[in-house]
């Protein structure tokens, strides 16, 4: 048996609980990118070759990135579905796991890609006058993912308990140490040597250990709900194997998104210089869209996921509409701004590019403004699901928005017909509409309304038996 916990999440207004988590979410995404934003800033300060290297390993950090943020994915449905149910030993023995699982894949893929950084930074095609950086960079972020991975689990398991201000807080602090570490390590200064681009990678690593420290010293510490016990850490291979199973969809789903905006690239590479500055610069205000939406995706999840481990599955019904509502609406606005004022925004983010790029990537954001909404729909929906525990069908629809309709869309337009690189843009916007026409398909199966998490009686027993071991009393 067990007992529903009433919360912010499971009881009260559902609109404005949505804001009050999706912003700090936005707010700690949008940190993270100053990361790369820190790191490219005072490496430019250097030389070209500095430039190239840094550049040379983002595509790769991004992966990582969108591997390590996907797979604890698991802790936060799991998280919020035993909170809903009141099952708080239950919640200390899955946190427990998902650390296990996500260090465990951390540690396996550091090891192998330090191993074979300089391998697949010549098959990337690195210049020889470039390559020494990029490997000691990318080495030194390839360790560094540990503690990457480290952070997210502990950022997951909040937002399966719906608590957002401390990871915020903690990205927060650890970006404003990285501005002072960068040119700290990258220049030298006293005892410390110059490192150069060896510095950035250095400086990164060292604030992402100090967040992972402080995010589970205040888990340890009882600060939140999840209290983790020795015995919770005794490996649990079925939830492991289940909690990869949640999380592995999502990893793929980021990675999908990842790999397509570089194969969009390359469509639009060749039509020129002209052409990938525009749309290059047309992805950047994209991103800047897709942020906020996946703000509010998450949030969308941990309401959904703790109201239907609460059995309040019209809760989470309606937690589902009002979020595609808001994203709608909220990103429309946007959207039109854009429409009306994308020369001059054109004209902010390349003042040097010519006027030929500038009108491009003007038609290129007035193209996609008014599709902004679908993508917020889209992106709701995808919460939803993942937050039912349906990590396979929103992998599918990042896939299907990726690889069935925008990538060959884009192909047939640009490269078969008279539009060219307009094609591109216009695939974009189709693909928008038409991936947020399926979203609203699927959802309206109400398949998600079933989710297929962990049996709760055989994890309790599970838990009930470590618990007895632990405590020195005979397990039933």
């Amino acid at each position: 048996m067990h007992r529903s916990i009433p919360s912010a999440l499971t009881e009260g207004p559902i609109a404005s609980t949505l804001l009050r988590l999706a912003i700090p979410i936005i707010g700690a995404n949008l940190l993270q990118v100053g990361y790369q934003v820190t790191d490219t800033f005072w490496v430019g300060r250097l030389n070209a070759q500095a430039v190239a290297a840094v550049a040379l390993c983002f595509p790769i950090n991004v992966l990582m990135i969108a591997i390590g943020g996907g797979l604890p994915i698991a802790a936060t449905v799991l998280i919020a579905q035993y909170k809903g149910r009141g099952q708080q030993e239950a919640m200390g023995h899955v946190a427990a796991q998902a650390l296990f699982m996500v260090l465990g894949m951390a540690l396996l893929l550091a090891a192998v890609g330090y191993l074979l950084a300089e391998p697949i930074l010549r098959l990337m095609g690195a210049p020889p006058d470039v390559l020494p950086d990029a490997v000691r960079f990318l080495k030194i972020n390839f360790l560094g993912f540990v503690f990457v991975f480290g952070f997210f689990v502990y950022q997951s398991l909040m937002r399966g308990l719906g608590t957002v201000y401390p990871p915020l807080f903690i990205v927060l602090l650890t970006v404003l140490l990285n501005l002072g570490l960068d040119p700290l390590f990258i220049f030298g200064f006293g005892p410390i040597p110059a490192m150069g681009v060896t510095g950035a990678a250095v400086a990164t690593v060292c604030t992402q250990a100090l967040a992972t420290a402080i995010g589970f010293s205040l888990l340890l510490a009882g600060r939140h709900e999840i209290r983790l016990r020795w015995h919770n850490f005794k490996p649990d291979f079925p939830l492991i194997a289940r909690a990869f199973r949640l999380g592995l969809p999502t990893s793929l789903e980021q990675s999908s998104r990842t790999l397509g905006m570089t194969m969009m690239t390359t469509l639009a590479a060749a039509f020129g210089t002209t052409a990938i500055g525009a749309y290059g610069t047309g992805t950047r205000v994209l991103a800047c869209v897709i942020i906020p939406s996946l703000g509010l995706s998450w949030a969308v999840s941990m309401l959904v996921a703790q109201n239907i481990g609460a059995g309040r599955i019209d809760r989470a019904e309606r937690t589902s509409q009002i979020g595609a509502a808001l994203a709608f609406l909220g990103l429309l606005i946007p959207g039109t701004f854009l429409f009306i004022f994308a020369r001059p925004f054109a004209q902010f983010f390349i003042p040097q590019a010519g006027r030929e790029t500038i009108d491009l990537c003007t038609a290129f954001i007035r193209t996609m403004a008014f599709t902004f909404g679908f993508i917020g729909v889209q992106q709701v929906i995808a919460g939803t699901l993942r937050g039912a525990g349906n990590t396979l069908a929103a992998m599918m629809l990042a896939i299907t928005t990726q690889w069935v309709f925008q990538f060959p869309l884009a192909y047939l337009l640009s490269h078969k017909t008279k539009l060219g690189v307009s094609g591109i843009f216009l695939a974009v916007a189709i693909a928008n509409v038409c991936s947020s026409i399926v979203a609203i398909l699927w959802y309206l199966r109400g398949d998600w309304k079933k989710p297929a998490i962990i049996d709760e009686i055989q994890l309790q027993q599970r838990v009930d038996a470590e618990i007895a071991v632990d405590e020195g009393l005979p397990s039933a």
